[in-house]
């Protein structure tokens, strides 16, 4: 191992005890100030690790007696803590948002058209332009926008912009003409607005499929690009592993590929789309590769579905019950507060989450819905709990678990149901969920603090790209309910703020077994994954308003360095 902290050179230690006596290990991390977050939430202040795992973990004076190796790092009293690992996230999709156009931080729509000219301008062989970020409620009337500006700008190219939420998207002429979409159209689970008969170009939720499903599909060179830069940017975050929450199965493939060849080294959790054919083409292959009685893949086949390589574990489906609350397509029980009339849509009928369940609870596979309106979270909870029927351990999860009216919120702890909740969405939607949901809806909503008392563990992830990627967020979001201007004094709905220590057992231990990896890691424990992060600040217990200036130093997966800060 080569010497990775600069200023601080690695020791050999010479005394009385002869090397011969010590357990032998490749590497010593003492002088620490390590969270381990295991069952006990123990510190300690060193650990000694070989091939990749943690071999000890104790005090520096014990484990610089009990164990050699070939490199000794001297920490020098900073923080220490597992790997984090993203909850809820899109890999996959985060790495192909980075060679698109960036509308995230757009103020205005005029904003979005100027960067769409420049990337086209930019890229004049690309025959698609693709972009996603923008978001209506930061524009000064916060009204959806339309196409007009797009379909004059470019009228032979097609152009399709998903919102921040990815539940809606505004595409250009072209890419409508192109998706065969026209002001008869119609489609379940979604919307194509139309203004005086004519179609604006934004689509809602399933709508947007119609234009997406006739974009050329990418191949393994474009994937290799987008996620070597994806994963560049996560381990720079400190995270180790992510749960990408909804991929199809040729995403699964390549992926799957680029990682058996050492092109790829994030860990990755996978939930295969219910999108009527993945979960069925998996299956297939599955059972073919389960035949030929390949020795490298039949062994990573465990029970009725699972696939399970070294950086990979395709363990859940992931439904979909509603749209987002920002698009309006959030299934609410009741109206909109801020339209009249409206309570938005389920994605899929109740039939068909039945069926899956009815499908999945036969299997080792995790039932794993997207979930934000109250609505939409009774229909799913209400389903579950017909297949789980009370205490199991399925951890089938409710992805977002966003607004639930009060009587729903004991099913979570009755069927071991997981809610796998973002705390920034949190404090990037409290500017205006109260006009979506009214104040006292609002109080069902965003309470990870409730939810975490039901089952009394609770993921954390960011949904990135929807949210931004850093895992130090997620921390500041959930323990201090403020956003990154430091808004609102005292924080948003306080009561459902978590504790320092929950919100990094969150991104660490309850993050892995929201996945079934707790044995593989979660934790710096003897035998699990030599998966940790160096920070140049001790987040349990910097002041607040320090937090977000938290800055990671170093990134190890394996017991490998992959990121060190220059």
């Amino acid at each position: 191992m080569k010497q990775i902290f600069k200023g601080l050179i690695p020791i050999v230690l010479l005394g009385c005890v002869s090397c011969n006596d010590r357990t032998k290990s490749d590497a010593i991390f003492y002088n620490g100030n390590i969270y381990t977050a295991d069952s006990a939430f123990t510190t300690v202040s060193a650990f000694a690790v070989k091939d990749g795992k943690i071999l000890a973990t104790g005090s520096t004076e014990e484990i610089l007696a009990d164990y050699s190796a070939r490199e000794k790092i001297d920490l020098n009293g900073q923080a220490v803590f597992p790997g984090f690992i993203d909850a809820h996230s899109h890999f996959v999709g985060y790495g192909r948002s980075l060679f698109q156009v960036n509308l995230y931080d757009c103020q205005t729509w005029d904003e979005v058209v100027e960067r769409v000219k420049a990337f086209a301008s930019a890229h004049p062989d690309e025959l698609w332009i693709r972009g996603r970020g923008w978001d209506q409620n930061k524009f000064p009337e916060k009204k959806f926008p339309t196409n007009k500006e797009l379909s004059e700008l470019l009228p032979d190219r097609p152009v399709l912009l998903q919102r921040v939420d990815g539940h809606a998207a505004i595409a250009n002429a072209k890419a409508l003409e192109l998706g065969g979409v026209t002001a008869t159209s119609a489609i379940n689970g979604g919307k194509i607005e139309i203004s005086g008969g004519v179609l604006t170009g934004l689509l809602i939720d399933n709508a947007v499929e119609l234009v997406s499903n006739v974009i050329p599909k990418a191949g393994k060179a474009d994937y290799g690009k987008w996620l070597k830069k994806a994963q560049e940017n996560c381990f720079a975050h400190g995270l180790t592993t992510v749960s990408d929450c909804g991929l199809a199965f040729y995403d699964v493939k390549v992926v799957d590929s680029l990682q058996r060849e050492g092109s790829l080294d994030m860990k990755m959790d996978v939930m295969l789309s219910d999108d009527g054919s993945t979960y069925a083409e998996y299956m297939k292959e599955r059972d073919r590769v389960l035949a030929s009685g390949s020795s490298d893949l039949k062994q990573c086949y465990i029970g009725q579905g699972p696939y399970k390589t070294e950086r990979m574990y395709v363990k859940g489906v992931k439904a979909y019950a509603d749209g987002a609350l920002g698009s309006r397509g959030a299934c609410l029980k009741k109206e909109y507060s801020d339209q009249h009339g409206w309570v938005g849509f389920l994605l899929s009928t109740p039939q068909h989450f039945d069926s899956l369940a009815a499908t999945l609870i036969k299997t080792d596979l995790q039932m794993c819905t997207h979930a934000i309106g109250d609505s939409g979270n009774h229909v799913v909870l209400g389903v579950y709990a017909k297949y789980l029927k009370g205490k199991n351990d399925k951890r089938w999860r409710i992805e977002h678990a966003q607004v639930l009216d009060g009587i729903d919120f004991g099913a979570f702890g009755l069927h071991s149901i997981v809610p796998s909740v973002q705390p920034t969405h949190a404090t990037s939607d409290m500017y205006w969920a109260g006009d979506r949901l009214g104040k006292e809806r609002l109080k069902g909503a965003y309470a990870y603090k409730q939810l975490l008392n039901e089952n009394g563990w609770l993921p954390l992830g960011t949904d990135f790209p929807v949210e931004d990627i850093s895992p130090i967020k997620t921390f500041y979001a959930a323990v201090a309910r403020k956003d990154s201007k430091g808004f609102p004094d005292g924080g948003f709905q306080p009561e459902n703020r978590l504790a320092r220590k929950e919100a990094v057992y969150g991104m660490t231990r309850w993050a892995a077994m929201a996945c079934f990896l707790e044995k593989e890691t979660g934790s710096i424990e003897n035998g699990k994954c030599a998966d940790f992060v160096v920070l140049d600040r001790n987040i349990m217990t910097v002041a607040e308003d320090s937090i977000l200036a938290t800055q990671v130093r170093f990134t190890y997966q394996n017991g490998k360095r992959v990121f060190e800060k220059k």
